[in-house]
């Protein structure tokens, strides 16, 4: 019966996916594609913006949410992920430094520094989690997001003296709208990371057990923290130098997918990562349609859908505590 529903939620993100190539300013059609006039125009449309940008959003849109369960599991608390933990704006940060310092590096190299520094502000995030006691929770994000504030300052200042104030705007805020052919191939990498993610979801269900239980199981738990670290700052790393960041995501697909499923990592991480793309995608073809022939960045979209959603996710945690 699982893989049934599975097999439909591909169905319905295939049936997504082909909706975006054919939503857009420059009109693709069936009839385009056929007629021997219109047809180059309409595979150059294809081929060059529309297949890469569905591409990228579905890798993009999967990822991310991997990388908030993956962060939720080490934190040990539903709300937390990297845009709530100051992982964003510590990549955005490196990519603002990189700049500034070395404007002329090629893109990977920009990505690795970003990963670097985004690695240090989940670290630091971490360590100020230890510090909390276990009987408040809700303080977890609210550490993150004022740790986040705080860097982000740091970076719009840096951004305000050396007039990069556009450049920050755009990491800050998911857009896919320049996305094309040779732009976005960096997100596969994110794919390779999903996919060692799941083969590591057992160890992380042991880590997020703490570190005496997970020894006491065997585990090499700094070895585990150490993977989920790597993984989470890389695909924020990869996504904010590419697209930009999709607030709340990483945070409410994992709440999503555990409330219909359950906890068992290994088993929700495909839906984890379904959902992820399916909301990135349906979020980016509402905001290509509502005010065309413009489009709203999907980071917009979400950041409403996803603020919603959080605050749903609170007021029911306060109610059963209550």
């Amino acid at each position: 019966m699982e893989n049934i529903r599975l097999g439909g939620g591909v169905l319905l993100l295939v049936l997504l996916a082909v909706t975006s190539l054919f939503v857009g300013v420059i009109d693709v059609t069936l009839q385009n594609l056929v007629d021997t006039t219109s047809r180059p125009q309409a595979l150059q449309t294809l081929a060059e913006s529309r297949i890469p940008r569905t591409l990228a959003l579905v890798l993009a849109g999967s990822s991310l949410a991997v990388a908030g369960v993956i962060m939720q599991m080490l934190a040990r608390n539903r709300f937390v992920e990297p845009s709530t933990a100051g992982t964003v704006e510590a990549a955005s940060l490196g990519m603002l430094l990189m700049l500034l310092v070395f404007p002329g590096a090629p893109v990977v190299v920009k990505m690795l520094v970003a990963a670097l520094f985004a690695l240090v502000g989940t670290a630091l995030f971490l360590r100020l989690v230890r510090r909390i006691p276990p009987y408040s929770p809700l303080l977890v994000p609210l550490t993150g997001i004022m740790l986040g504030a705080v860097i982000g300052s740091l970076t719009a200042f840096i951004a305000y003296r050396t007039n990069l104030l556009q450049s920050l705007g755009a990491w800050r805020n998911g857009d896919f709208s320049l996305v094309i052919a040779g732009r976005y191939e960096l997100l596969w990498l994110t794919f390779v990371l999903a996919v060692a993610a799941y083969f590591a979801a057992d160890r992380f269900t042991i880590a997020g057990l703490g570190g005496d239980v997970s020894r006491n199981l065997g585990l090499d738990y700094d070895k585990a923290m150490a993977i989920g670290l790597a993984i989470v700052a890389a695909v924020s790393a990869i996504v904010v130098t590419t697209v930009g960041s999709i607030p709340f995501l990483g945070l409410v697909v994992p709440n999503l997918v555990s409330l219909a499923i359950g906890d068992n990592l290994r088993r929700g991480l495909p839906w984890v990562a379904l959902t992820g793309a399916l909301l990135v995608l349906g979020c980016d073809i509402v905001g290509r349609i509502i005010v065309h022939p413009y489009e709203i960045p999907v980071g917009t979209v979400f950041g409403v859908l996803g603020g919603a959603i959080f605050l749903f996710l609170l007021l029911r945690r306060s109610s059963r505590v209550s």
